[in-house]
């Protein structure tokens, strides 16, 4: 019997299957924090629907009975932090979905409210959850407080029924969700179409918020573990002509997998990088492209019409910083639902659809018939412009001017259904982007 087949390879993450014999939970002993006796850990790593692996623990002592049970994320921290900024404007937007993790800090400026990251533990609940659980952990020890410090009781209480009145006796205020992790998420009940009371940036970590996530900055001085590369010892013209493969994880299961990566030039564009990973445990594929080049000095914007299927087979190239939007169909897709990819006009309008109905409506399971028709009502019309029974203008905003769509005609000025169009950035799209950092030029210093 070979090794492969003594130990079968599985996912480290699987979901929860009553069929699945081989999902079991991990036993370790650990103390009780209430008697010190030894009590028992139970581990299981699974992954909840439309969001991202986890980690669930449950504790339980025999000896004085104490039980406790956790969750903790397991998914891979994005590449840049995120902020949600929404306007809560009535009772509906108090049961807006929220998705926030262990890094999240929450502010309502109205009431002065913040509570800081990593007080609280990751959770899936709703904006009114938020306000309850603020009010619960404000509630604990009152009894005491009243007896011993009788002022500060009173104080809080009035600061309770401040809390309360939002949404009992409902006055409108802003929610502030920002998460260095990049892991948090706020619902958009007008999904696939902009929310205008949300406004959502994506910020670069400082090296202080790196170490608090734990990640290791190749740049520290102190490091001699890593051998910088001697200029010259990799020429361009060796890098286009040679695969280069490294150890990754499966963005899916989370198993160990090889990702290939190659320097190619696209004619009359620049350089990229293309890198693919083909996991053997659970068979996802998936391929990425990012530029070669640095930041352009301009952003760059195209809008395409699409109405034949000539229009379809236009390359694409979408950079990682670069949105989507449809008109006609009211679509914005930000800069990091996609990601980067070469592929073609069709290809992106089937990557929309693909990630609507994978994983983009992250509570589909909880959505109400409405929204869930709106949902099948819009993947109906994606399908009809890749028919080409609908037509449509795609628009591909990239502030960091590293996209490029294919012109089918010899000059780009003279396709008709091809408009390019380069815009100095504005001081948020220079944030975005991490340039601010610099002294950039016509920009006022925050």
């Amino acid at each position: 019997m070979s090794e492969t087949d003594e130990f079968p390879r599985q996912p480290l993450f699987r979901d929860i299957n009553a069929d699945d014999d081989e999902q079991e939970t991990t036993i370790i002993e650990s103390i009780c924090i209430h008697c010190f006796k030894d009590g028992v850990t139970r581990l299981l790593l699974t992954k909840i629907p439309f969001y991202k692996e986890v980690v669930l623990m449950s504790f339980n002592c025999e000896h004085c009975g104490f039980q406790n049970n956790e969750i903790q994320s397991a998914g891979e921290i994005q590449p840049k932090g995120c902020k949600f900024v929404v306007n809560i404007k009535n009772t509906d937007d108090l049961n807006r979905r929220v998705v926030k993790s262990d890094y999240a800090s929450v502010k309502v400026p109205e009431l002065d409210l913040e509570i800081e990251a990593q007080s609280q533990k990751g959770e899936i609940t709703t904006v009114e959850g938020i306000i309850e659980r603020a009010i619960t952990g404000l509630n604990q020890d009152q009894d005491r407080r009243r007896i011993e410090h009788p002022e500060v009781a009173a104080n809080i209480d009035i600061y309770i029924q401040k809390l309360s009145s939002l949404k009992e006796e409902f006055q409108a205020f802003t929610l502030i969700i920002e998460d260095i992790s990049g892991n948090s998420f706020v619902q958009n009940p007008l999904a696939p179409a902009t929310d205008p009371e949300t406004k959502v940036t994506h910020f670069t970590r400082t090296k202080e918020q790196d170490e608090t996530l734990g990640l290791y900055s190749s740049g520290d001085k102190e490091d001699h573990l890593l051998k910088p590369i001697e200029e010259g010892s990799w020429p361009l013209e060796n890098l286009e002509g040679e695969v280069i493969q490294f150890p990754t994880n499966c963005p899916a299961c989370r198993s160990p997998c090889v990702t290939n990566m190659k320097v190619t030039n696209i004619p009359h564009f620049k350089e990229v990088i293309i890198m693919a990973t083909v996991c053997d445990v659970c068979g996802v594929k998936t391929n990425e492209v990012k530029s070669g080049g640095g930041i352009e000095d301009k952003g760059i914007r195209f809008e395409v019409t699409v109405e034949t299927k000539e229009d379809l087979v236009r390359d694409v190239l979408k950079s990682e910083t670069c949105s989507l939007l449809i008109k006609e169909l009211e679509c914005d897709v930000g800069p990091n639902a996609l990601g980067g990819r070469f592929t073609t006009v069709e290809g992106i309008l089937a990557a929309v659809k693909d990630q609507l109905e994978e994983s983009g409506a992250i509570f589909r399971d909880s959505a109400d018939d409405g929204s869930r028709k709106k949902f099948s009502d819009f993947i109906a019309k994606i399908d009809e412009v890749i028919e080409n029974k609908r037509t449509v203008t795609l628009v591909l905003d990239d502030p960091a001017g590293n996209s490029y769509v294919q012109s089918l005609a010899d000059d780009d000025q003279k396709d008709p259904k091809l408009k390019v169009e380069r815009y100095e950035r504005d001081y948020d799209q220079n944030e975005e982007l991490g340039l601010n950092d610099m002294k950039t030029e016509g920009y006022e210093e925050h």
